[in-house]
């Protein structure tokens, strides 16, 4: 008595330090959990360390011009009734202070792009020389402003001809409309935007905020919302209205609230699966909540690592992580099945120094994990955060289930739980794995056959760009078309980018590469291009040409001569005079100068602030017929004298990004196996039964690849991390097929009961509109049934045994 009265305390000595340190393990999970900033930002699976191309690329989709601008369309009702709701609208969005352009064509805008215009024309006009002022300069240059007179342009001209006779608010307007396009904006009715066919009112918006702030794009989203609603109340006709937005913070917003839903929605589903299975097997609600344990400690410290290890949390990486049940869960049914006839609490430290027969079992898990651990290891140097995310949440949250259901759960009283015995179904599986077993080598030919099927279909297996991991819906992006096509605002492929430590060098190093491009427009290379400096020339350019300007007293003599033979006499060009003066002392503009017009918007867009340099964009269209001559281009930025000048061709270059993107996956993925099968042969030793143990997975992961194919379904870089997870999880099933014993019936029912959990964990997510939890689950839960079945058929050739 006095002895197992010393064992007994020593049992207590040992359970409460175990209990203290994982109680305390969960509690700093916890605590860091609370400070955790979770994101949905999808640029976390763009390349960590893109190439200079690619980076302009990735900076272009964090935080470009084009990740801040919304586009708006207004449908319904009758033209005036859009025209008013367009009109109520863009007023009540420009004192928002949440935009730094609201664009729709009606007055307000236009008057502000006149008057920036007009007020600065000699500041901003490319004709702007010395010789332009000289005696003939001025006589040639009003001549061909009197001429305007008699052209479409006359009554305009005719208004300001006295202020500026040489033309050179056209000049701006000419040069602009030849090489940016501008001749191509929306048409205008009733005073604002309408698309072609006139049946939807268009507006264009631009963010405050940068495109990297989902919350601050949500609020801009709502407040345009709230904004029409408004406005649609306030007119007699407004219920009428429908109100259209797109554009990348929409897309941004949507996909944040769609992962958040679906990550929610399914870890909901499949959790609930998964306890009410393992509720009617168990018949011991004590048993569920004891089971789940190891799981939900899994999660809490993986999610606590990641926090650490990166500083935010993606919302995929929750999703993915959710489905760790799938194979945590597994732990704790080995356990509560496969001891169930253990010696109690006594007699096993006694016999054997450990509790409840955990020499059952838990060599092979154990195995098992380190499998998985050295699978996702290699995720860990991907060059993409997201895939590194998954690999470091896998790991803390495997080991951690581990090693809960190792030490922990002996300790919380499961030896006296009255455990239902699963030996019945364990014995009705027996005949069932028998059969299977003469099934083999037709898993081997049937093998066989989707490896030539992926061979023959090999340019089919894969997607070909970053799309495949979007989770903008079609009917959404469909929309987005529309409006960019109704706007002109086409998506350009080719860029030239180039980098200075200022704005004002920025300028300047645009100014010099559109000298250079400029001949390639005649020579019909180009059909023209977008550049900042078109729009806004330098302040050392601007200052350049107030030199041109002459003072009041020699423009005045100059004019005496200069109007000789035209029909205008020089006294009638005194306000010309004093614009000129005028225009000598102006600050030159900058772009602040500009904000809240078209000018603004053009200039925001093609001259950007990132990572502490200053980046001027070049967007470079190509004649409707022919390719772009990329060797005229690359010369042309040769002699323009900008060393770092870089061309971009944005379709190439988001090849170039997928390809680096999956060959990186499918190394690490390789590396993952290779680091498998050395762990698995060091531990079997014998080639023979590493093969047993192999070969299942290989086919069951061939198999998979090729049904994906079959049902029309092209493979993105999460289908490689199934394929890794299915052997991952498919080792425990191979490992305990191929022990030095046949499985008895209670280790068949845990497989199976196990199998079950992982294809419902990772089968719900088969159903997510969300590309990169579809993938997960489309993959690993077939992945993971015929691992099991295949590993069974490749089991020893021995009849299970029946439990002790």
């Amino acid at each position: 008595m006095k002895h197992q009265g010393l064992e007994k305390m020593s049992w207590t000595e040992r359970r409460l330090p175990v209990i203290g340190l994982w109680l305390l393990a969960l509690a700093l999970s916890l605590a860091v959990i609370l400070h955790t900033r979770f994101t949905a930002d999808m640029s976390a699976f763009l390349p960590e360390h893109p190439t200079a191309a690619q980076a302009f690329l990735v900076d272009q989709i964090k935080d470009g011009a084009i990740s801040r601008m919304i586009l708006i369309g207004i449908e319904g009702g009758d033209a005036a009734t859009r025209a008013d709701a367009s009109k109520a609208l863009g007023n009540a969005l420009r004192q928002s202070g949440l935009f730094t352009v609201v664009r729709n064509g009606d007055a307000p805008t236009r008057d502000q792009d006149k008057t920036l215009l007009f007020d600065h024309r000699y500041l901003l006009s490319p004709d702007i020389t010395p010789e332009r002022f000289t005696v003939a300069g001025l006589h040639e240059a009003i001549a061909n402003g009197i001429d305007l007179l008699a052209s479409p342009f006359g009554m305009f001209s005719q208004t300001i001809f006295t202020r500026d006779p040489t033309a050179e608010t056209f000049a701006i307007v000419g040069k602009l409309g030849q090489n940016t396009g501008t001749d191509d904006a929306p048409r205008n009715q009733n005073g604002v935007w309408v698309s072609p066919d006139g049946k939807r009112s268009l507006m264009m918006l631009q963010t405050r905020a940068a495109g990297s702030d989902t919350d601050a794009m949500a609020r801009a989203i709502e407040a345009v919302r709230a904004d029409f609603s408004n406005a649609v109340k306030a007119h007699p006709d407004g219920s009428s209205l429908r109100l259209l937005v797109s554009g990348a913070p929409v897309f941004s917003v949507d996909a944040r609230a769609l992962i958040k839903s679906d990550v929610e929605r399914f870890s909901i589903i499949g959790s609930v699966a998964v306890m009410l299975l393992l509720l009617v097997v168990y018949r011991s609600f004590s048993m569920l909540v004891l089971g789940l344990l190891p799981v939900l400690t899994g999660i809490a410290v993986a999610i606590a690592t990641v926090s650490l290890g990166f500083g935010t949390v993606h919302g995929i990486t929750i999703g993915f992580g959710t489905t760790l049940i799938g194979e945590a869960i597994d732990y704790s049914i080995y356990y509560f099945i496969q001891t169930q006839n253990a010696p109690k609490e006594g007699s096993a430290f006694r016999s054997a120094g450990r509790s409840e027969g955990m020499e059952r079992f838990w060599p092979t898990i154990r195995l098992g994990v380190l499998t998985s651990i050295t699978g996702f290891a290699a995720l860990l140097f991907s060059g993409f955060p997201g895939l590194a995310q998954i690999g470091l949440y896998s790991i803390a949250g495997l080991t951690t289930a581990a090693l809960v259901t190792r030490f922990v759960l002996p300790h919380l009283g499961t030896a006296r739980l009255n455990r239902h015995s699963l030996a019945g179904i364990g014995r009705l599986l027996a005949p069932v794995f028998r059969a299977i077993q003469a099934l083999r080598w037709g898993f081997v030919l049937l093998a066989l056959a989707g490896f030539v099927l992926l061979v023959w279909r090999h340019d089919a297996i894969w997607q070909t760009g970053l799309s495949g991991l979007n989770p903008i819906s079609g009917q959404a992006k469909a929309m987005d078309d529309e409006l960019r096509a109704d706007m002109n605002a086409d998506d350009a492929r080719y860029f030239i980018v180039a980098k200075a430590p200022t704005q004002q060098a920025a300028l300047a190093a645009a100014e010099r590469i559109d000298a250079a491009l400029e001949p390639l427009i005649k020579q019909g290379v180009l059909a023209r291009f977008d550049s900042p400096a078109k729009f806004l020339p330098s302040v050392a350019t601007q200052r350049v040409r107030q030199q041109a300007l002459p003072d009041s007293t020699t423009l005045t003599e100059r004019l005496d001569a200069a109007v000789q033979g035209l029909p205008i006499s020089a006294s009638k060009l005194k306000p010309f005079v004093d614009a000129v003066e005028q225009a000598r002392k102006q600050t030159p503009l900058t772009p602040a100068d500009l904000e809240g017009t078209s000018f603004g918007l053009a200039v925001s867009a093609l001259l950007q602030k990132q990572n502490g340099e200053w980046l001027t964009l070049i967007r470079l269209y190509v004649p409707s017929v022919g390719t772009l001559d990329t060797a005229r281009i690359t010369a042309a930025l040769k002699s323009s004298g900008i060393s770092d000048a870089l061309f971009v061709d944005k379709d190439a270059e988001s090849s170039r990004l997928f390809n680096s993107y999956l060959e990186n996956t499918i190394t690490l993925s390789l590396a993952g196996l290779l680091g498998i099968v050395i762990l698995l042969g060091f531990v079997l030793r014998r080639p023979a039964r590493l093969i047993r143990v192999l070969l299942p997975l290989l086919v069951a992961v061939v198999l998979v690849m090729a049904g994906l194919n079959l049902a029309g379904e092209k493979l993105n870089i999460l289908n490689l991390v199934g394929l890794l997870l299915i052997v991952a999880i498919g080792s425990n099933y191979a490992l305990f097929f191929n022990q030095n014993t046949a499985p008895d019936h209670q280790t068949l029912a845990s497989l199976l009961l196990a199998n079950l959990t992982t294809v419902i964990a990772f089968g719900t997510l088969a159903f997510s509109q969300l590309p990169i939890l579809h993938a997960f689950g489309s993959t690993v839960a077939p992945g993971a049934f015929l691992a099991l079945v295949v590993a069974a058929a490749f089991a020893k050739p021995n009849a299970p045994k029946a439990p002790a």
